[in-house]
């Protein structure tokens, strides 16, 4: 469980160090900035990674029977929302936060099907970072540049990728022995 909550602590700054730590984050060259968000980033997963496959920590609820399902559809819309995120869909001109909103719902999604302390403590601690994300991010002066959507082909290729990604995710599901739909 500790690897859990450093993944998740390596997880959290980097991610909102631009909106806590302006100023750190202004004196550092761009490409050094990206470069540690995403050499940190990559190290709070496989540290979340290997701490949830290694935890042994018992159970804090018993999932719904309905979880199952209602996980399925979360999951399809969590995927979506990121990508929306990088999509010319018009969704992206309504929904202000996409990434976080697709991690919210991912991790609630889990939420419904995992009750043990590993999966309340890792998409538990993923879904308040979204959160504290969406209220960082709605107090930021930036405002995002200028959006122009693109027409009906930007969101059949937004569905078209969900799908596939969706597909993706499932058959590594699968691979590691865990079956999303039963």
């Amino acid at each position: 469980m500790l690897l859990i909550f450093l993944g998740l602590v390596l997880w959290f700054y980097p991610h909102l160090m631009k909106s806590l730590t302006p100023g750190l984050r202004a004196r550092m060259p761009d490409k050094a900035a990206k470069g540690l968000v995403a050499v940190t980033a990559l190290l709070s997963i496989v540290l979340m990674v290997i701490g949830y496959r290694t935890a042994e920590a018992g159970y804090v609820y018993t999932p719904p029977e309905w979880g199952k399902p209602l996980n399925n559809l979360l999951m399809l819309i969590a995927v979506a929302m990121f990508g929306v995120g990088h999509s010319k869909s018009r969704l992206r001109a309504i929904i202000r936060h996409p990434m976080f909103l697709g991690t919210g719902l991912w991790a609630v999604s889990h939420l419904l099907v995992r009750g043990d302390g590993a999966a309340v403590l890792l998409f538990g601690g993923l879904l308040f970072w979204s959160i504290v994300g969406v209220i960082v991010a709605g107090r930021s002066p930036h405002q995002p540049a200028g959006y122009t959507p693109g027409g009906l082909r930007s969101e059949v290729i937004l569905a078209l990728i969900t799908l596939v990604i969706y597909g993706l995710i499932v058959g590594v599901h699968f691979a590691f022995g865990l079956s999303p739909f039963s």
